[in-house]
Parts: C-alpha cells; sequence; structure tokens
C-alpha cells in the first residue's frame, strides 16, 4: 500500500500496527467529502479519510491534507496513537511526552518566579 510517504515512515507505521496487533482487515475505511478551506479542489474530492478499528470501536476522521492517500496514512497513525494511549494509559508515548511537557512548563514557571 503507497501512502506518498518515505519508505522508512511507512515501515516503522507497518511496524507499530504489527506490534499493536492491528490488521488492515480489521479496519473500515471510508471515503467523505472534505470540509473547511481548500475552494472547489477539496469540494469536488473524497480526500478525508474514515477508520474504523471494528474490534475496539475506536473511530477516526483525519482530513489534514488534501491528498487522501496522505490522510490514509495520518489516520492509521491516530489509530495507532489511540491504541497506545488505550491500552498502555500513562505510559503511551503520547502520555510520557506529554508529562515531559508539563514538567518543563512547571520549571520555566519557578525559574521566572525566582528571577
Amino acid at each position: 500500500m503507497d501512502f506518498g510517504v518515505t519508505q522508512k515512515k511507512q515501515a516503522e507505521l507497518e511496524a507499530r500496527m504489527a506490534t499493536l496487533g492491528l490488521r488492515e482487515q480489521d479496519l473500515e475505511e471510508k471515503f467523505i467529502r472534505s470540509s473547511g478551506p481548500g475552494g472547489q479542489r477539496v469540494n469536488k474530492t473524497s480526500s478525508c479519510v474514515y477508520l474504523k478499528h471494528r474490534p475496539t470501536g475506536l473511530e477516526v476522521k483525519m482530513q489534514q491534507e488534501r491528498q487522501q492517500r496522505l490522510n490514509r496514512y495520518y489516520a492509521r497513525k491516530r489509530l495507532c496513537e489511540l491504541l497506545e494511549q488505550e491500552r498502555l494509559g500513562g505510559k503511551s508515548p503520547a502520555a510520557l511526552k506529554a508529562e515531559r511537557i508539563r514538567k518543563q512548563k512547571q520549571r520555566r514557571r519557578r525559574r521566572s518566579k525566582q528571577a
């Protein structure tokens, strides 16, 4: 499957999906007309991607880019993030990143009060 990204990114996504047990046959994929800015191009093409993971019931709707194949890549990537968040909770990569940013902001706040 070609998503219009580099081979490295595509391989990383496929590896991530494999570790989570996310299979293509478990996904229900639909293409919807996008909305918002973009003019006639957006109004004429169905570039918005809707993904549903049947076993868990998680749903993702992605219209980040104007190209359908890039939106397919981003939708799968987001679905992986949601699955990780659901399974790992506070130890998921997204949660760890949010915690790191929160601590960084606290340090900056303390430093600005001291100065």
